[in-house]
């Protein structure tokens, strides 16, 4: 198991390739990651339980208050007022790796924002 969370945000409907190819943007071996990381109601959507099950890692899902309490370089307004936190991606990465520093900030592609931390 690896030592790497991938902090995972979607718009509805997106494929689970696009939740891969966007990873892959970020994480070059994949046995170094340990989970992904999202909001509670996106835990369960098809595409995050595929590239999940396809990558071999848990999903962690945190509430928006959750998130809303972690602080991140890249706040978002609308991400906000759409689903009641500032951050998914980045605050999402940094909780389910227990507080670790971002590796990578958020990156969006094709409806999918990817934050990559190592777990502490």
């Amino acid at each position: 198991m690896g030592d790497l969370v991938v902090g995972v945000g979607l718009r509805d409907g997106v494929a689970a390739e696009a939740v891969l190819e966007a990873i892959g943007d970020i994480v070059d071996d994949p046995a170094d990651l340990r989970a992904l990381a999202t909001l509670d109601r996106k835990a369960t959507e098809s595409a995050v339980a595929t590239a999940a099950a396809e990558l071999g890692v848990a999903v962690l899902g945190f509430t928006a208050d959750e998130l809303a309490a972690v602080p991140v370089p890249n706040p978002s307004g609308r991400v906000a007022a759409e689903v009641g936190t500032p951050s998914v991606a980045e605050a999402a990465a940094v909780l389910g790796s227990g507080g670790g520093d971002l590796l990578v900030r958020k990156r969006a592609r094709d409806g999918v924002t990817v934050a990559l931390a190592r777990t502490v």
